[in-house]
C-alpha cells in the first residue's frame, strides 16, 4: 500500500530550506520531531491523521535533507520556533495545531508562549514545560543525574563523534534502548533515522540544540527566561510515557498554573519516551480526540 505522504522543499522567510512530509487535507497540524530522530518518527499519525487533517511533518533545522547551517546560535530558540512560523506561512496558512515531541516539544512551548496568534493548539509528548524542568535541574538530584547527556554535549567534538561511531550505533541504542516497547523501531526504521545524519554536519548541528540553550541560559536573566516561556492560553494535551529514561514523571507534576486556557495530561503506562512511536494507536486516538474541534469548526 502507498504512503499517504509526499515530500515537498520549502524556502522559508530566512532562507532556510526545509524538507516537509505533507500528506491529506484540512484543518493544519505540524508535527515537530526531536533528537535524534527526523520526520519519520510521525510516520504513525501521518497515516492515522491525514483522512481528516493536513499533516506536515519537517525535517528540523540541521536534520536530514533541511539545511545545517553552520554555528551554534543558529540552533537557538528563536531561529527554532522562527523557523515553524515560516513554515505556516510559506503553506499559506496563518496559524497551526501544533504536535511535538521531544527537543520539538521545547520548540512548540516557547511558539505557544510567545506567538500564540499562530498555535490553535498543542499536543505535547514527552517533554515538560521548559519552567518545569529549569526548577527540577536546580532542585532534584534524580533529574540532574537523569539529564547527564545535556551537560555532556556542551563539550567540543566528543559528543558528534560518538554519535557517529560505529554506523551511529548510539543512535541505536537511544531509541531501542531507552524503548519501553521493544518492538516499536525495525531494523528498517533505524535505516530512515540514520539518513537523518547523512549530511556530514547534522550530528553536530543536532547536538548543537543543547549547546544553543545552555548559552542563552547563561546569558538570560530568570525573568527573562520566564517571560520566554510564559502561560499558554491555546488548548494543551500534554501525553506522557511514564517509563522515560530522561525525564521523570514528576516533571508533569504542578504544572497547571503555567495555563491559562484547558490543559489536560494523558499518562500512558507502558511506554517509554517514543511515545507516539511506541504506543501509536493510543497516542493516535488521543490526538484525534484532541484535534477533532479544529475539523468541526472546518466542517
Amino acid at each position: 500500500m502507498a504512503e499517504p505522504w509526499r515530500f515537498e522543499y520549502f524556502t522559508l522567510r530566512s532562507g532556510l530550506r526545509m524538507r516537509v512530509a505533507r500528506a491529506g487535507s484540512g484543518p493544519l497540524v505540524v508535527m515537530l520531531h526531536g533528537f535524534p530522530e527526523c520526520w519519520y518518527s510521525w510516520r504513525h499519525q501521518l497515516r492515522a491523521l491525514s483522512n481528516t487533517f493536513e499533516c506536515v511533518a519537517p525535517d528540523l533545522r540541521g536534520y536530514g535533507e533541511t539545511d545545517a547551517p553552520v554555528g551554534v546560535m543558529n540552533y537557538t530558540g528563536d531561529k527554532l520556533q522562527g523557523d515553524v512560523v515560516d513554515l505556516i506561512e510559506a503553506l499559506g496558512r496563518k496559524c497551526a495545531a501544533i504536535v511535538a515531541h521531544d527537543w520539538g516539544a521545547g520548540i512548540a512551548w516557547g511558539l505557544a508562549a510567545q506567538r500564540p496568534e499562530v498555535v490553535q493548539r498543542i499536543a505535547v509528548l514527552n517533554c515538560p514545560h521548559p519552567r518545569r524542568l529549569e526548577q527540577a535541574l536546580r532542585s532534584s538530584p534524580r533529574q540532574l543525574a537523569r539529564s547527564w547527556y545535556m551537560f555532556f554535549f556542551q563539550l567540543p567534538y566528543l559528543p558528534e563523534a560518538l554519535l557517529r561511531a560505529g554506523n551511529f550505533w548510539m543512535l541505536d541504542r537511544a531509541l531501542r534502548g531507552s524503548s519501553m516497547q521493544k518492538d516499536a523501531f525495525t531494523d528498517d526504521d533505524i535505516v530512515q533515522y540514520r539518513a537523518a545524519f547523512k549530511n556530514p554536519y547534522s550530528a553536530t548541528a543536532a547536538i548543537n540544540y543543547y549547546r544553543a540553550m545552555f548559552r542563552t541560559a547563561l546569558r538570560s536573566s530568570r525573568v527573562e527566561r520566564k517571560h520566554a516561556f510564559g502561560k499558554i492560553a491555546a488548548p494543551t494535551l500534554l501525553i506522557w510515557g511514564e517509563h522515560d529514561v530522561a525525564l521523570g514523571k514528576e516533571l508533569t507534576y504542578g504544572m497547571e498554573d503555567l495555563f491559562t486556557g484547558p490543559f489536560e495530561i494523558r499518562y500512558i503506562p507502558d511506554s517509554g519516551h517514543w511515545v507516539q512511536q511506541e504506543k501509536p494507536d493510543l497516542v493516535n486516538q488521543l490526538l484525534r480526540e484532541f484535534l477533532s474541534p479544529l475539523a468541526v469548526r472546518a466542517a
